[in-house]
C-alpha cells in the first residue's frame, strides 16, 4: 500500500499514445543526465511501491533522476497483458527518456547519458525477459496488433523482489481458509484455460473470476487463459511458461536459456544486480534464498554477463519493502549505479 496523503512534485511524460511515467524532479533535474526507469509488478501503478519516492529521494544529490513507468499492464492490466507486450513498451520508453536527455543536454554525445531498468516482483520478470529474449521478438497471435522493434541498449538493470508467481500462487493455495475448495478452483482454472485459450475469433478467453479470487488473486479484475497458464506454469518445472523464470525447481538448462543468455543478446552494456527481500510474503519460507541467487549467479556469470557484488538478500524486507530494509536497497542501488 502506498502511503496516503502525500505528493510527489514531478513530471508526467507521454512516451507513447495512451502510456506514460512520471518523472520525480528537482531543481537540478534538467541536468541529470542518468535514468533510473522504475517497472512495477502485478497490481502496481504510480506511487503504489512504497520504496520508489525514497529512492528518489536517496539519488536526489547524484546524476541520476527517477522515472517510474506505466505500461499497459499496470494496475488492472497484468491479467490481459504479457511479457512481451510488456517489453515493448519499455522499449518505447527507453527510447524516450534517451531523446529526452538528449533535448535538456544539447552539448552532451546522445549516448553519454547512462538507462537502467528497475523491476520490481513481476516487473523484474520484465527486466529479464528484456535482456534474454530474442532482439526483437518474434511475432505471436496474442499480439494482436503489436509490432516488435528492436529493443534498444541499456547500462545496467536491477530485479528487486524477482519472486515465482507459480510458487506464490501454490502456496496460497495451501494457506487457503478452505485449501480442498482452493485448489479445486485451481484445477478447474487450468482445465477451463487449457480447453479454451482463445476465442473463435483468436481472442484471449476470460476466466471466471468467482475461482480467480478463491486462489488469493484479484477477484475483481479480468484474467485471460492465456496470462493465468503463464503466471500458473502449470507444466513447470519440466515445461516452464514465459512467466516462470525464477522459481525455485527450475533446471539448470532452463536457467542457462535465460540468465544465461544474457550476455549474447548485447542488450545490457554492463552487469547485473539482484535484491531479493529477506521477509519476502510471497516467497515460500522453505525456498533457501541464499542458494537460489547463487544459482542463478552461476548461470549469468557462464553465460558472460557480470553479476553486481551488491546483490543479495535485504535483512528484514517485505515484498514491497514498506518498511524495514529501505535504507539497506538505497545503499545497495547507490553503490551500484556509481559503479557503472
Amino acid at each position: 500500500m502506498s502511503q496516503p496523503n502525500r505528493s510527489h512534485p514531478g513530471v508526467l511524460h507521454e512516451y507513447a499514445p495512451r502510456l506514460v511515467t512520471f518523472e520525480f524532479t528537482s531543481s537540478n533535474a534538467s541536468s541529470k543526465p542518468n535514468s533510473l526507469i522504475f517497472v512495477g509488478g502485478l497490481t502496481d501503478g504510480l506511487c503504489t511501491v512504497p520504496y520508489v519516492s525514497k529512492l528518489a529521494e536517496a539519488l536526489e544529490p547524484t546524476q541520476w533522476s527517477v522515472f517510474s513507468t506505466l505500461l499497459s499492464s499496470s494496475y488492472g492490466g497484468w491479467g490481459v497483458g504479457s511479457l512481451d507486450r510488456d517489453v515493448e513498451e519499455i522499449g518505447k520508453c527507453v527510447r524516450y527518456i534517451r531523446n529526452l536527455k538528449a533535448t535538456r543536454l544539447p552539448g552532451a554525445p546522445s549516448e553519454s547519458g547512462k538507462i537502467v531498468i528497475m523491476g520490481h516482483s513481476t516487473g523484474s520478470q520484465d527486466v529479464l525477459h528484456y535482456l534474454y529474449s530474442p532482439n526483437p521478438l518474434p511475432q505471436r497471435d496474442f499480439d494482436i496488433g503489436l509490432q516488435h522493434l528492436v529493443r534498444p541498449e541499456i547500462q545496467g538493470a536491477i530485479l528487486q523482489a524477482p519472486v515465482s508467481d507459480r510458487q506464490a500462487i501454490l502456496e496460497m493455495i495451501k494457506l487457503a481458509p478452505q485449501p480442498n475448495e482452493a485448489r479445486g478452483a485451481y484445477d478447474q482454472l487450468v482445465s477451463t484455460a487449457r480447453r479454451q485459450p482463445y476465442t473463435e475469433d483468436k481472442r484471449d478467453s476470460m476466466l471466471p473470476l468467482n475461482l480467480v479470487a478463491q486462489l488469493g488473486l484479484p477477484g475483481d479484475n479480468p484474467l485471460s487463459a492465456r496470462r493465468f497458464l503463464s503466471l500458473a506454469s502449470p507444466d513447470s518445472p519440466e515445461n516452464p511458461s514465459d512467466d516462470d523464470l525464477f522459481s525455485s525447481d527450475l533446471s539448470d538448462q532452463r536457467l542457462k536459456e535465460t540468465f544465461g543468455a544474457i550476455a549474447s543478446r548485447g542488450i545490457l552494456q554492463t552487469k547485473v544486480i539482484f535484491l531479493y527481500s529477506g521477509n519476502d510474503e510471497y516467497c515460500p519460507a522453505w525456498v533457501d534464498k541464499e542458494k537460489l541467487l547463487q544459482r542463478w549467479k552461476q548461470a549469468t556469470e557462464a553465460g558472460g554477463t557480470t553479476w553486481d557484488q551488491n546483490s543479495g538478500v535485504v535483512p528484514g524486507a517485505s515484498h514491497n519493502i514498506k518498511d524495514e530494509g529501505q535504507e539497506d536497497l538505497a545503499v545497495r542501488v547507490l553503490r551500484y549505479l556509481q559503479s557503472l
